[in-house]
């Protein structure tokens, strides 16, 4: 046995070995945030943790078909009418990601369009793209979109628990029988959608892809199966391990300034969004529990997931967070351009820190037009 397969082997042994103890301990998510805290220990303490190249596209797959299957045409219909509700929260996910900007610049010394695509919520790697572009550093803006989702299903799903949420709202999966012939089916489809999706460079394309088809085909009446809940745990256990292998000590080591100014960030974010998805609760007469995961700076999988589990409201929870993306993508670079010219500053190297394998130092845009930043963030960061 090679090294690199004996350690992914152990990642996977050390995801599941704690996905099982998250699950004797009642936690929520067990199969999610037991590899998640699992393998980021390791890697932080350890060893560099690899896994599976592909791995949370492939636990994104199975997620976004198990999602797609609460909306019906009643459900579709409902959400139609909740979008300006939707498109508020997106406006206020955006003012949010201005002030975490504004906090990065002045805690880690960030240049402003490398703050500002490392502060607003959206996918990794076209975040990343966009802050390359402006003549910001696309790994830090990666590693700061990557550490945003870490943080937010670390201490989401466990606080809401904790706070006694759980079944707010009625809407459930259509309820079906689990075939393998339209399993496969909904497979193939799926992965159709995705590839389809990633042809024309959208985002998220192995999550949205599997759950347009799986809601078109519950919407219509035409899904022939539901998916089972074993593969949904293996699909969060791909997806732990996928997020918590990203701490490697190297890392943590490297970046003594930059890691706690994007987890301040993170925290403002998330007590800000809090407040308005409260607000937003009271004012539209929805469950709170409900409106604070719709409106969380989280990723769609992510925050579906805890719906799923706590029972609160599954298919707004993950309308509110694709409305969310395709706002940040359409809006993030005019808005960039915008705080660029009101918000101008130097852009000053980060003082205190070394710069992790891989990852340029904060603050410092790496030139020559390769695109090779680029890549590199996309691959250590997937969309969000």
């Amino acid at each position: 046995m090679s090294g690199r397969l004996g350690a992914t082997l152990g990642t996977y042994a050390i995801g599941a070995a704690c996905g099982l103890a998250a699950w004797a301990a009642h936690l929520p998510l067990p199969w999610l945030l037991g590899p998640l805290f699992g393998t980021g220990i390791a890697a932080a303490l350890g060893p560099a943790r690899p896994v599976v190249p592909g791995s949370r596209q492939l636990g994104q797959a199975v997620v976004g078909s198990a999602l797609g299957l609460y909306f019906t045409g009643e459900v579709l219909q409902a959400i139609g009418e909740s979008l300006p509700w939707m498109v508020l929260a997106s406006a206020a996910a955006l003012a949010t990601g201005m002030a975490g900007a504004g906090l990065m610049r002045k805690r880690a010394g960030l240049d402003p369009a490398t703050a500002f695509y490392a502060g607003v919520p959206g996918g990794a790697a076209d975040m990343a793209v966009f802050g390359e572009r402006a003549g910001g550093d696309p790994s830090v803006i990666a590693l700061a979109q990557g550490l945003r989702v870490a943080a937010v299903v670390s201490v989401l799903p466990l606080g809401l628990q904790a706070w006694g949420a759980r079944g707010a709202d009625l809407w459930a999966p259509q309820a079906l029988p689990v075939t393998p012939g339209g399993l496969l089916g909904l497979a193939a489809l799926g992965a159709a959608a995705a590839l389809i999706l990633g042809w024309v460079r959208f985002p998220n394309g192995w999550l949205l892809g599997p759950l347009l088809v799986s809601g078109l085909l519950t919407a219509t009446g035409h899904a022939q199966s539901a998916v089972p809940r074993p593969l949904v745990d293996l699909a969060q256990l791909l997806m732990g391990c996928a997020l918590g292998h990203r701490f490697e000590r190297d890392l943590i080591r490297g970046a003594r300034v930059l890691l706690p100014a994007i987890l301040a960030a993170t925290v403002q974010g998330m007590l800000l969004l809090g407040a308005f998805g409260a607000l937003l609760a009271l004012a539209w007469g929805r469950s709170v529990y409900t409106l604070l995961l719709a409106t969380a700076p989280g990723g769609i999988a992510e925050m579906g997931l805890t719906a799923r589990t706590l029972q609160l409201g599954v298919p707004l929870v993950t309308a509110f967070h694709v409305v969310r993306l395709i706002s940040v993508l359409t809006l993030a670079q005019p808005v960039c351009r915008w705080w660029m010219r009101h918000f101008p500053g130097p852009r000053p190297a980060l003082r205190g820190t070394t710069a992790p394998p891989g990852l340029p130092p904060a603050g410092v845009p790496e030139r020559g037009g390769s695109g090779g930043a680029s890549r590199k963030a996309g691959e250590r960061s997937e969309p969000t």
